[in-house]
């Protein structure tokens, strides 16, 4: 379709779609969609999501025509023995089927009344008539009612869903002879399960053409449109009601067909070096068809790993076999060839940072996806996961994870990320040698990202994950801790700091009354500090001391009561306002801090207090004078609105429980001012103090946590102190572990996956998919584009000016914003939701946030 004219005719074609008068399936116009385009932009840019809901909406008949007239096409070319010939079976009417077929099915799924269409038209048995010269598929079971039947049911045979045969159909595409796969002197039958590249399960690399992978491309993009009725689903509903489509291709029993394409789509990501030499600034001048092949083929090979198959589902089995076969991988040159190629994509942002030329190579896109990879690689293959912590990459992608987590971690829209770098920390945690690894020095800090360097940093690796400023997720950085506690040694007085400021920050009243579970975050950091005391007591003198130091926090945790907490909250929210009114009375600021205690009481601001409020740099040091009585630190305070993140930073001087002292006048000089941020674990709400003293006389409103002395009773006693309780009764820190103290046997804690994280992750991975197709499609429009997508909030942003890198004035930075997420979706707690996109905005195009 290289002529206007033919485009017009195209054009014209797609306004007869939705007539309201039925097209017949015989009718040659419905040659016109896989004839007249020649190109995907042609199809994208013509037939427009106005059109196709236009055509759904009145006539709803044509558009299953068009659907049974592409598909029934595709199927004949595929069957075909002569495909692709040019003259007698070419592949542009294959290629055109495949495209439309792309474009029209996301506008199906966004339907929530065409959902049994939907099911009846892709999912049913259908019936094919014998007699006639022309077969009739009869769509559905209840398609032939009506009919005259009088010949009898001999007269029809039963055919498999359309969906069914439609996706055997794409596979087998895939490994076409000729279409996307060389012929050989050797091939015989049109359809080889040959693997595209060498890696895994293949030594030898196999010859291609450009043609070939973009073919490749243009059917992995329709399986990924198929599988990508999950954008259509909230994502509290997604894990129990599934994808028909991904299900059966995930339960499918051919050992050949699943090993063949999961060792293609595998070995096409690994082997990309997006560090091999190039024209600087060519990605501004062209399009890497090879970035888009490689990254779909990661994106469809994740959707098949990640799929977590419904419970009822009952007609096509309850195993993935992709994920089995990943597991059963343990050939040692395998998993060499696969942590050197995912590192070699996590590591080229760090490359490129230091190139001479800024901007002058692009960064692949698909990191976050390739941290998927890995971490479903470590969940799936107890093998691999040894083999990378056994050897030296298992320092090296902790390093990655952080830098990764540390990367994004200002930007609320990238918390997605951060969160999946610290599961997989806690999963290389769960095993044994992952802790002992940590033992290390860490050397050539200067090799470090700039980003996650601690300046005058001496330690060990595990030093650099406790020091880290990973506050945005700490419960399951606390997680991490806890696995590793028992096998660390010689932990650096820094390090030591910062496991006893946050044990402060923990157990400060303003922490534990704000949330009915944050209890069980000091439990898990007092279960690390335990296994630092049972298991490794000689090697860690400078942990004991400290211990020591913060004495009497211990034993007022101990003591702690209700009626303390609130008196405590209650004493430091009036000499907040003391000190404010005294140093300023008439700053904006000073009435700021006055009434920070006011503003948050309300729910919709609130979050309970996290690891930014902890100090960094000393509180407490070894070898000073014991702690000052009237000297303290502030307890971490409810956040308001206004604040804002505040660094971690810290004063000189222990922070003494607010139970035992008031606070002197150069404690309150060192206050943080600013807004804390909690982890992914979310509260209904934080208590203000004024709450927390009405809570008995006033109804609580709903949705608002309101502690109870029955309450604390129920996890107060339950908390670890035994073994520092004992090892305080001593006046000085002993030089052995007293006798009283057995050590326990080390707990591990998983990742423990429920429906609600399954659907976080789940829209994580359609998050990454949608935002790369917009990116990744200049001069297109992506495929879920304008659709009313509802995993996840679709936020619309204005076009921008023109930039150095793209002066052309294209949308800068499209889909660099993340989706919100599943609103108020959080795992281990909160609730789910999901916002919806509306559809098209004039001047605007859709972005998404990160879950």
């Amino acid at each position: 379709m290289g002529n206007s004219d033919s485009k017009l005719v195209f054009k014209q074609g797609i306004f007869k779609l939705s007539s309201t008068e039925p097209i017949a399936a015989e009718d040659t116009y419905w040659r016109g969609f896989y004839e007249l385009p020649s190109s995907p932009d042609d199809i994208f840019s013509l037939f427009t999501p106005a059109d196709i809901r236009r055509a759904r909406e009145s006539s709803l008949q044509n558009l299953q025509t068009l659907i049974h007239t592409l598909t029934s096409r595709l199927f004949a070319l595929r069957q075909h023995r002569d495909f692709p010939d040019p003259n007698t079976a070419p592949e542009k009417q294959a290629l055109n089927c495949i495209r439309v077929l792309t474009r029209v099915l996301p506008f199906v799924y966004e339907d929530e009344k065409l959902e049994g269409w939907e099911d009846g038209l892709f999912w049913t048995k259908r019936r094919q008539k014998r007699s006639g010269g022309r077969a009739e598929v009869l769509f559905g079971e209840d398609a032939g009612k009506g009919q005259d039947n009088e010949q009898g049911e001999e007269e029809y045979e039963d055919l498999r869903p359309l969906g069914e045969e439609l996706i055997d159909t794409l596979v087998d595409l895939l490994f076409y002879v000729g279409f996307t796969v060389p012929p050989t002197e050797r091939t015989r039958n049109r359809v080889t399960y040959a693997i595209w590249q060498k890696g895994v399960g293949c030594t030898s690399a196999m010859s291609t053409s450009k043609e070939m992978e973009s073919n490749r491309t243009e059917v992995l993009r329709l399986l990924l449109t198929l599988s990508s009725k999950s954008l259509y689903m909230p994502a509290h509903v997604l894990p129990g009601r599934g994808v028909k489509a991904l299900t059966y291709l995930v339960t499918c029993p051919d050992k050949q067909l699943v090993l063949s394409l999961l060792c293609s789509q595998l070995n096409t990501a690994l082997n990309y070096n997006p560090a091999s030499w190039r024209v600087p600034y060519d990605h501004v001048v062209y399009k890497d068809p090879k970035q888009l092949l490689v990254t779909y083929s990661l994106q469809f090979l994740l959707t098949l790993l990640l799929y977590p198959i419904p419970e009822n589902s009952k007609e096509y089995g309850s195993k993935n076999f992709f994920r089995h076969f990943l597991g059963r991988l343990h050939r040692l040159q395998d998993f060499e060839f696969m942590a050197e190629g995912m590192a070699k994509t996590l590591n080229q942002p760090l490359q490129i940072s230091s190139s001479y030329l800024p901007g002058s190579q692009k960064s692949v896109s698909w990191a976050p996806e390739m941290i998927i990879l890995f971490w479903e690689t470590l969940q799936c293959n107890k093998r691999f996961r040894s083999f990378i912590i056994d050897g030296e990459r298992g320092r090296e992608f902790m390093i990655l994870m952080l830098f990764y987590a540390l990367e994004h971690i200002a930007d609320p829209a990238k918390q997605g990320v951060v969160r999946m770098c610290v599961f997989v920390l806690q999963t290389l945690s769960t095993e044994v040698n992952f802790g002992k690894l940590l033992n290390d020095d860490l050397g050539h800090l200067e090799s470090l990202p700039p980003g996650i360097r601690i300046a005058g940093f001496r330690g060990t690796y595990a030093d650099f994950l406790i020091i880290g400023k990973l506050d945005a997720i700490y419960p399951s950085l606390l997680a991490t801790i806890n696995n590793i506690a028992p096998y660390l040694e010689h932990i650096s007085a820094q390090a030591c700091s910062k496991l006893l400021q946050l044990f402060a920050s923990m157990s400060s009243p303003s922490f534990l009354l704000a949330n009915e579970t944050n209890h069980t975050l000091l439990q898990s950091l007092l279960e690390s500090m335990n296994a630092i005391v049972e298991h490794q007591f000689d090697n860690n003198r400078i942990f004991v001391q400290g211990i020591f130091k913060y004495r009497r926090k211990f034993e007022a945790l101990r003591s702690f009561t209700l009626d303390s907490g609130q008196e405590e909250l209650e004493r430091l929210k009036w000499r907040k306002k003391e000190d404010a009114s005294y140093s300023n009375p008439t700053s904006p600021n000073a009435h700021s801090r006055n009434s920070s205690f006011e503003s948050v009481r309300s729910p919709q601001s609130a979050r309970s207090p996290g690891l930014s409020n902890v100090p960094e740099n000393g509180a407490f040091a070894i070898g000073e004078d014991e702690d000052s009585d009237n000297e303290t630190q502030e307890t971490p305070s409810t956040p308001t609105q206004s604040s804002r993140t505040i660094s971690m930073s810290s004063s000189t001087g222990e922070p003494l429980p607010p139970q035992l002292r008031g606070m002197s006048e150069k404690a309150r000089g060192k206050l943080p001012a600013g807004k804390p941020y909690f982890s992914r674990q979310n509260s209904a709400a934080s208590l203000s103090t004024h709450q927390l003293l009405t809570h008995a006389s006033q109804p609580t409103t709903p949705g608002v946590f309101a502690p109870t002395p029955g309450w604390i009773d129920t996890w107060l006693s339950s908390l670890p102190l035994h073994t520092i309780l004992t090892l305080l009764s001593y006046p000085t820190p002993p030089q052995t572990l007293p006798q009283a103290i057995e050590p326990s046997t080390p707990r591990i804690q998983l990742f423990e996956w429920t429906p609600l994280s399954l659907g976080w992750y789940e829209s994580l991975l359609w998050g990454f998919i949608f935002a790369a197709e917009m990116v990744m499609q200049k001069g297109t429009v992506g495929v879920w584009n304008g659709t009313g997508v509802r995993l996840f909030r679709v936020q619309q942003e204005v076009f921008k000016g023109p930039s150095l890198m793209k002066p052309m004035g294209a949308v800068d930075a499209v889909g660099s914003r993340i989706v919100s997420g599943v609103q108020s979706l959080g795992i281990g707690g909160g609730g789910s939701g999901a916002g919806s996109n509306d559809g098209e905005r004039g001047g605007a195009v859709g972005s998404v946030r990160d879950v």
